[in-house]
């Protein structure tokens, strides 16, 4: 929109002429009249000086309205620096977080880990909830001398002592605890606090292509150990009024983290959860993430669906527990877009592709059959 600047002519130094001022509007900057021009004549008239005249601005028009994204924070480096910008190094460690709770970031840590197992790739999932639910999901019930990882982080044990295996192929758990309640108070004395998970991880990253971090919905020491830890950011979202607002606060505590502690921080992407795109609220609220987000939002939304909720009682993922529900296509396609937006391709995607091939051929090498009458 034109920015319309308009100006009021009167004499420098001199009290307001006897007419009444004249007002025209400037679109650019002011230049001086000509002799012929009415301006010229009406200073004439009046006993003006043409260089005296002054240009007394009286307002400048804005838009009226702001614009949607104003509504929002504004674009820091966490909502739009790729996760690609910087080397990537041997396994990508994403943190799932967001600091509202409810929204399914257990469920995303333990259904996206399978799915991505499932594909034939090595995962490794970090219980970093005090809750331990991610644990508890995936089978494993509550054990005192089980290492876990609140003896990883006080130092107590090393990550090969922590990582125990699953009932899901290819899949890998360091457990949480109970005792991560504790941590954030242990862990204040203690030296580089903020990197104890980092430092803990270093040395199995290259044995994992993905390590996903589940974290607790609070901004503590443990929170700020996965987001240092952590190469990209995952943020599940559920498709509702609040977690709209909750947007801004995100983006700034990541910004910060990013700038103190972890410069190659980025935003892995956002997926939307619990979407009912029956609802107009669903349709409002993803539209609104993808003017925020542009492609950072994952195309793949997770819909409600009853057999989320009943899988981590069974201790299965839902990808086990019913393979052909909504929840575990949705997960199986979350998968498979982040498989493609990191150019991976996994080995299950390797099979389907020869499998795809071959049956190709099979159906070209095969002799097509003409039955009586050949003109039909």
């Amino acid at each position: 929109m034109t920015s319309i600047r308009y100006v009021r002519v009167r004499p420098a130094n001199a009290s307001p002429p006897h007419s009444r001022p004249h007002i025209f509007p400037s679109n650019g900057p002011r230049k001086e009249p000509s002799l012929s021009s009415p301006l010229c004549l009406l200073a004439r008239k009046c006993r003006l000086q043409l260089p005296n005249l002054q240009t007394i601005p009286l307002f400048h028009v804005e838009r009226l309205a702001p614009s949607p994204s104003t509504r929002y924070p504004s674009q820091q480096p966490m909502s739009t620096k790729s996760a690609q910008q910087a080397p990537t190094p041997p396994g990508r460690v994403l943190a799932i977080v967001n600091q509202k709770g409810g929204v399914g970031k257990t469920t995303t840590a333990i259904n996206l880990a399978a799915a991505l197992a499932l594909d034939g790739l090595p995962i490794l999932l970090i219980d970093c909830d005090p809750q331990a639910n991610t644990t508890g999901g995936l089978g494993l019930k509550q054990a005192a001398n089980r290492i876990s990882i609140y003896d990883l982080l006080l130092g107590q044990a090393t990550i090969a002592e922590a990582i125990i295996p699953t009932n899901v192929d290819n899949l890998a758990l360091v457990p949480g605890s109970k005792n991560l309640i504790g941590a954030n108070l242990e862990l204040v004395s203690q030296d580089r606090r903020e990197f104890r998970l980092r430092d803990a991880i270093q040395p199995i990253r290259a044995e994992y292509p993905f390590i996903l971090l589940d974290c607790p919905p609070a901004l503590d020491l443990l929170t700020l150990n996965a987001l240092v830890a952590a190469d990209g950011l995952l943020v599940p979202m559920q498709s509702e009024y609040f977690a709209l607002e909750g947007i801004s606060e995100l983006v700034s505590t990541l910004d910060r983290v990013a700038q103190a502690f972890n410069p190659t921080l980025g935003l892995e992407g956002v997926v939307l959860t619990m979407v009912d795109d029956r609802t107009n609220l669903s349709q409002q609220v993803a539209a609104n993430l993808r003017d925020f987000f542009k492609d950072k939002l994952f195309t793949t939304t997770i819909p409600r669906n009853i057999r989320l909720a009943e899988a981590p009682s069974h201790g299965q993922p839902v990808s086990i527990y019913d393979p052909r529900s909504r929840g575990a296509e949705a997960y199986i396609d979350l998968a498979a877009e982040l498989l493609a937006r990191n150019h991976i391709e996994s080995p299950g995607a390797k099979r389907r592709a020869e499998e795809a091939k071959q049956q190709a051929a099979a159906a070209k090498s095969t002799r097509k059959l003409r039955l009586w009458p050949y003109n039909k």
